[in-house]
């Protein structure tokens, strides 16, 4: 049934700008060139140092570090999602995708389009990091403008793509295009590559009193304090929100918005709110990015507090996809705007209870680890994909999600105690 309402094209489709949208999700390097040098990134930042006693030119370096992520989300993404499509086609009728010859061409082409991705979003973000305000300016007539056109685009513009294009109907033509589309971007961004070594001294105005002061008598003012000028200072600060968060967001709407004309079974604003709850984890990574309970061992504090104020920092920042979507829903579909907001909240917590239990305070390195990689994705994609079938019976089917309320709550105290009993072996 499911092949009688979706072709082989529109199949295909979906699989490659979900790539491309994953490229544009890890490809903000144009960003980290000062992160490196404020030695943030521990033996990253000593690798990048070399340059300055190795006849190594922080240019060599940081192209090593993008070929090095191409190879490691190759390994991730791309490998094994292209095993597992060839795996499933021996017992699911697959079409065309089922022939070798196809699998090594789709193999080829989501690389491109991930690659395309990644130059891209690299690409802005150097520019970013070079004109500031100018680039921001730029960047947010850009996306009226994508937000705009995103109800007139139709799917023949969304088959543009040239790694799409290469796949459906393979020509030197447009592999040539993908390959000047992945290499100039990155070329430039590299040539260009904002580098900055840490002065000796630097000097801000006291913050932080005026910010605990508007938080009031708030229990965890200080923290949320602290963490609102650690975004702020670390280089890149608004630039993370930008390319990590708000640009993956208005791709996937103007996305999904073609999408709708071409499979009007799928609900937008309902599959823009699950995309937008599981984008939206991903600041959690940001909080905690420069935090180690080491640094706090000599205060009354247990690691749940930390944790805890975290999370009070997150809820804060899920004011910004709130605000995107509720003005989305109010202007496409008010109707849909209760199940759709509750669809948001519920994955975001459920989303963010998960890894608090998988990784503690150190998402961004715990993830690494192969066994909680995969329970992370065991406990996350059997949901998205439920709800993504249920979002085509109708946007109230979200309210089945209240359900993951008491989980995520579950999941999160459980957390709290299995942290606090891990860090304290280590004092």
């Amino acid at each position: 049934m499911f092949r009688e309402i979706v072709s082989d094209a529109q199949i295909a489709l979906g699989m490659h700008y979900l790539f491309l949208l994953a490229g544009g999700m890890v490809g903000a390097f144009g960003l980290m060139g000062r992160e490196f040098m404020n030695r943030r990134f521990g033996q990253a930042s000593l690798i990048a140092y070399s340059s300055r006693v190795l006849p190594v030119s922080e240019r060599f370096i940081f192209a090593n570090f993008l070929g090095k992520d191409i190879v490691y989300y190759f390994g991730l993404y791309i490998l094994p999602f292209v095993a597992g499509f060839a795996f499933a086609a021996k017992f699911v009728p697959a079409g065309n995708f089922g022939a070798p010859s196809i699998l090594l061409t789709l193999l080829l082409t989501l690389s491109l389009s991930f690659m395309i991705g990644i130059s891209a979003v690299f690409f802005l973000s150097t520019v970013y990091a070079h004109s500031g305000k100018i680039s921001l300016f730029c960047l947010f007539t850009a996306s009226l403008f994508l937000l705009r056109i995103s109800g007139n685009m139709n799917h023949e513009t969304l088959y543009s793509l040239p790694s799409l294009s290469f796949f459906l109907a393979p020509s030197e033509k447009q592999l040539l295009l993908s390959g000047v589309l992945i290499l100039v971007p990155s070329a430039l961004s590299l040539i260009f590559l904002k580098l900055e070594f840490p002065q000796a001294q630097k000097s801000f105005s006291n913050s932080f009193s005026k910010l605990c002061g508007y938080l009031g008598s708030y229990r965890y003012a200080a923290f949320v304090a602290k963490d609102s000028l650690d975004l702020k200072r670390s280089e890149g600060g608004l630039g993370k929100i930008i390319f990590s968060f708000v640009l993956p967001f208005l791709l996937v709407w103007t996305l999904l918005s073609a999408l709708g004309k071409v499979m009007p079974a799928l609900s937008t604003l309902t599959l823009f709110a699950l995309v937008l709850g599981v984008l939206s984890s991903s600041m959690y990574n940001w909080l905690t990015e420069y935090d180690i309970f080491s640094s706090y061992s000599f205060l009354p504090l247990r690691v749940s507090d930390m944790i805890k104020s975290k999370l009070n920092s997150y809820l804060l920042l899920n004011l910004i996809p709130l605000v995107i979507l509720t003005t989305l829903a109010l202007k496409n579909d008010p109707s849909s705007l209760i199940p759709s907001l509750l669809l948001f909240l519920t994955i975001s917590l459920y989303m963010v209870s998960v890894l608090v239990y998988l990784t503690g305070l150190s998402p961004s390195i715990n993830l690494y680890n192969g066994k909680t990689f995969a329970l992370y994705t065991l406990s996350v994609m059997p949901l998205l994909l439920l709800n993504i079938i249920l979002s085509m019976f109708g946007p109230y089917y979200a309210l089945v999600d209240l359900l993951l309320v008491p989980v995520a709550l579950y999941l999160l105290l459980k957390g709290f105690r299995k942290w606090d009993c891990n860090e304290s072996r280590y004092f």
